[in-house]
């Protein structure tokens, strides 16, 4: 991992393979394997975990956007290992399977508190789709191609994308896509709701970087990060009497704080609002 301000296609060999980058507030991480097609070991993954923890713990850093080099997005896995590279061992103590390790981004992903937007700029396939399910906003190349491949290699869907996908475009088209495993097209995937917009592979990145800047201008950090656990947090609610409690919270937390008065003031005078409170300082529980 490695902070760069260069978007040029990597070719050498000697560059890091998962990218950190800065558009002032904004962060990018960009799979930077182009002539593997951004495919991703187990290392790669680990890398981006650490990434994402890195836009986390920076106060500086108000959203994320995750893209790839080249003309893919991410191809999945990295299959070079051959017959054995999804062979693991089971855990040292228990003998229980070991962790997935797309679940965890996917589960990193979700447990943001920044918003996080996938611009897919090219195809996707199996890890390389699944962890963007967990990301707010996906927006895709008009050329991009997008694979739940799983069963047409013998495994099953990983990156906790049995939990998200059902909730993104539905149980009907997840079950269809993930049992059937064929390719789908960008205009199907923008039909079914899997990404936002289509665009030319070149724009992805910028409109990426614009709605990241859209979500995050003139909004309070903390309120941010709760609302965005608010609202992935009550897609597992049994009833809206959880949503009623956890708000009820955060409208007690909130009203007590800096920011309250920073916004209300601000909106009075008809100012840009500065909202003192930073993420890292801690977020109030809202669901105990």
């Amino acid at each position: 991992m490695q902070t760069s301000p260069d978007q040029a296609a990597a070719t050498d060999s000697a560059q890091p393979e998962v990218v950190l980058e800065r558009h002032d507030e904004i962060a990018v991480i960009r799979l930077n394997r182009p002539d593997k097609l951004n495919a991703v070991t187990s290392q790669n993954l680990a890398d981006i975990i650490a990434a994402l923890d890195t836009c986390d713990a920076d106060d500086d850093v108000r959203a994320v956007v995750l893209t790839g080099t080249g003309r893919a997005f991410c191809a999945g896995a990295d299959l070079s290992g051959g017959e054995d590279t999804f062979v693991a061992e089971p855990d040292a103590d228990t003998g229980a399977a070991p962790p997935d390790t797309g679940g965890q981004v996917a589960l990193r992903i979700y447990r943001m508190t920044k918003p996080i937007i996938s611009a897919i700029n090219g195809s996707a396939a199996g890890v390389g789709v699944t962890m963007t399910l967990p990301t707010d906003v996906r927006i895709a190349a008009e050329n991009a191609k997008f694979g739940f491949v799983f069963t047409r290699r013998g495994l099953v869907p990983e990156a906790c994308s049995t939990w998200f996908l059902p909730r993104v475009v539905g149980i009907s088209a997840a079950v269809e896509w993930t049992v059937g495993g064929r390719t789908i097209p960008a205009t199907e995937a923008l039909e079914r709701g899997l990404v936002r917009e289509l665009l030319p592979a070149d724009e992805v990145l910028p409109r990426a970087i614009e709605i990241a800047r859209e979500m995050t201008r003139g909004t309070a950090p903390v309120s941010a990060a709760l609302t965005r656990q608010l609202m992935w947090r009550m897609l597992g609610a049994p009833d809206p009497e959880v949503a009623h409690r956890a708000e009820s919270i955060g409208i007690y937390t909130r009203g007590k704080s800096a920011d309250i008065r920073a916004g209300v003031s601000a909106f009075l005078v008809k100012e840009e609002p500065d909202f003192p409170d930073r993420i890292s300082d801690g977020l109030p529980d809202l669901f105990t």
